[in-house]
């Protein structure tokens, strides 16, 4: 911890920080590494998030760590287990001692004659300004600002008298027991916080703007109850994330060849939940087709179970204007409210909000490209994590690891010192994150592209992504390997794609 140069520096401490310092720990055990961390403890999101009822929305068998076997019976965890799972995760292994909490990373640059990079990082408990440098620099901030949540203009919200609250940041002092909640949304959080409120609050609104697929998956998965009885732990745990893998894989692929007969399945099984006669066309059936948004998971049809028994209802309109006691519609109706929770997503920010330079050179993020969905174009020595869309976030997290760890270790076998991505030879770009969500939309002119074709297209598929992953060439058309001293601007391109 008293040295200022690391081989390779992690940013971030959250879900896959912790998972990429425990995988280079394990793999790389000579390369020295630091991890920096913004905020005060382990956990990342998890730690962040606390509003009630925050859960996953994908099983814990995959969104857990491959090398960690999942042993809590249920399934779909809730805030306060993942949390204490990273933890002690970080623990085990021996990662805490490595962490530098409270440095936030506002700027890296690369300088190819030493090939290294320069990182300048803020305490913000101490107002110091902190620089290390690294020979690898592996970027683990997610993809969203941690400090502000997105919230709309709400044309007269200045007006309005009762308490407004962003989920990412949940008051401690706010008591809704017995009060009028409307939690505007239709997202993972907004299903999340409607079952949970509404077992103390005296009623609670889901206002959306429009509908979201909803699916009720069971809280306790029974094949792994099955699995924990006849094999050891590491092999139930395998069995099952495989398990699993496969069902999500079949549901993606299923859901983009036949979305129509997708549809059909998600609307009977919300129907079948639900009081005889509820509006599911109003409700929950989505304009767009299944997976261009992520499915909302509601573990054992907690979401259904409260509107079936009144304590919650599903308003399905626009906001005219807020007044001061709650909100009007544009159809003219008014939903009183002592509590608005605008659980209306996100604000995306790529790398945490890092800037970086090549060689002296500003790299616009909106100008590379991809490569393996990891590495940006024309940036040495230099990974990201990017979780599937379509998949548990740990799942993509483990390949990349892995994949940083295989390429230290090519360095360091052949005697070179720098890999470069290089961009294709193609203008058929299209953004890194594929989906329809708003958070996406809104700044997606911010993000990297990705090309048409392997090895600069980012596979929403675990299995086909373990083979390029983890069994892959190292070497290929969209990579450059040498050693210090050379300049990382290549003039050469590789050969077009096929």
């Amino acid at each position: 911890m008293a040295s200022d140069h690391v081989d390779i520096l992690i940013v971030g401490a959250g879900l896959s920080g912790v998972g990429a310092a425990v995988h280079l720990h394990r793999e790389c055990p000579g390369k020295t590494y630091a991890v920096l961390e913004a905020r005060g403890a382990v956990g990342g999101t998890w730690d962040l998030f606390r509003y009630p009822g925050i859960r996953s929305d994908s099983d814990m068998f995959t969104l857990g760590y491959s090398f960690k076997p999942w042993t809590n019976p249920k399934a779909i965890a809730d805030g306060d287990a993942i949390r204490s799972y990273v933890r002690e995760t970080a623990r085990e292994h021996g990662v805490q001692q490595h962490i530098r909490f409270h440095h936030r990373v506002l700027r890296a640059e690369w300088d190819s004659a030493t090939a290294r990079w320069t990182v300048h990082a803020h305490r913000d408990d101490t107002g110091e300004d902190v620089v290390l440098t690294c020979g690898f620099l592996f970027v683990n901030s997610g993809y969203y600002r941690y400090d502000e949540g997105y919230t709309p203009d709400f044309p007269g919200v200045e007006r309005y008298a009762g308490r407004l609250v962003h989920p990412q940041h949940w008051p401690e002092d706010l008591d809704y027991a017995g009060k009028r909640v409307v939690v505007i949304g239709s997202g993972a959080t907004a299903v999340t916080l409607v079952p949970a409120m509404a077992e103390r609050a005296g009623h609670v609104t889901m206002l959306q703007r429009s509908p979201t697929y909803v699916i009720s998956l069971p809280s306790r998965d029974p094949f792994a109850d099955a699995a924990r009885r006849w094999l050891p732990a590491k092999a139930a745990y395998a069995v099952t994330r495989w398990k699993n893998v496969a069902l999500g894989v079949a549901n993606f692929q299923l859901s983009r060849r036949a979305p129509n007969l997708v549809k059909k399945f998600l609307r009977r099984a919300a129907k079948g939940k639900l009081p005889v006669g509820y509006d599911l066309d109003r409700h929950f059936s989505p304009r767009y087709d299944p997976w261009d948004q992520r499915l909302c998971v509601v573990p054992d049809g907690d979401l259904f179970t409260t509107l079936s028994a009144g304590t919650a209802s599903v308003v399905t309109d626009t906001i005219d204007t807020f007044t001061e006691r709650g909100i009007r519609l544009t159809s003219g109706e008014e939903l009183p409210a002592d509590v608005v929770v605008t659980a209306t997503g996100l604000n995306l920010l790529a790398l945490g909000g890092m800037t970086l330079a090549v060689d002296g050179a500003e790299v616009d993020l909106a100008s590379t490209v991809a490569y393996k969905g990891m590495m940006l174009s024309g940036v040495p020595n230099f990974a990201m994590t990017i979780g599937y869309t379509n998949a548990s976030w740990t799942l993509k997290a483990d390949l990349v690891a892995t994949y940083v760890c295989r390429l230290l270790r090519h360095l360091e076998d052949t005697g070179e010192q720098i890999v470069t991505p290089l961009a294709p030879d193609s203008d058929d770009l299209v953004p890194i994150i594929d989906l329809q969500s708003g958070y996406v939309l809104r700044a997606v002119d911010q993000l990297p592209k990705q090309g048409p074709a392997a090895p600069w297209r980012l596979h929403q598929n675990y299995p086909r992504d373990v083979l390029l992953m983890r069994h892959g060439r190292l070497t290929d058309s969209g990579v450059r390997f040498s050693r210090a001293g050379t300049p990382a601007t290549v003039a050469d391109r590789p050969a077009p794609v096929a």
